[in-house]
């Protein structure tokens, strides 16, 4: 039970840094805090499951997740040098897109 504590804490904590920040660096940080907190609430639920077929889907699905999150890194830490090459480096320059 208290794990699943501590996953709630980890995903409300990313969510406050993904709200209040305004540096990119941050913003994916806590995007990647969300995550690690949504992947051990999994990984919880799937070591409390008595039958072995649906501990395993769950904990397949963890595995999954982890792979979206190194996805999601790949692509942030893209998108972030793309913007230091372009001169920008906060949320507020952003709002347009432009080729």
């Amino acid at each position: 039970m208290s794990a699943m504590v501590v996953a709630c804490l980890l995903f409300c904590l990313g969510l406050y840094g993904v709200i209040t920040r305004r540096e990119i660096v941050a913003v994916l940080a806590s995007v990647e805090v969300m995550l690690g907190g949504a992947t051990l609430l999994f990984v919880v639920l799937g070591a409390s499951l008595q039958p072995a077929d649906a501990a395993q889907a769950v904990q397949a699905i963890s595995v999954l997740l982890l792979a979206v999150v190194a996805a999601e890194a790949a692509v942030g830490l893209a998108l972030l040098v793309a913007l230091v090459r372009s001169g920008r480096s906060g949320t507020d320059e952003l709002t347009e897109v432009r080729g």
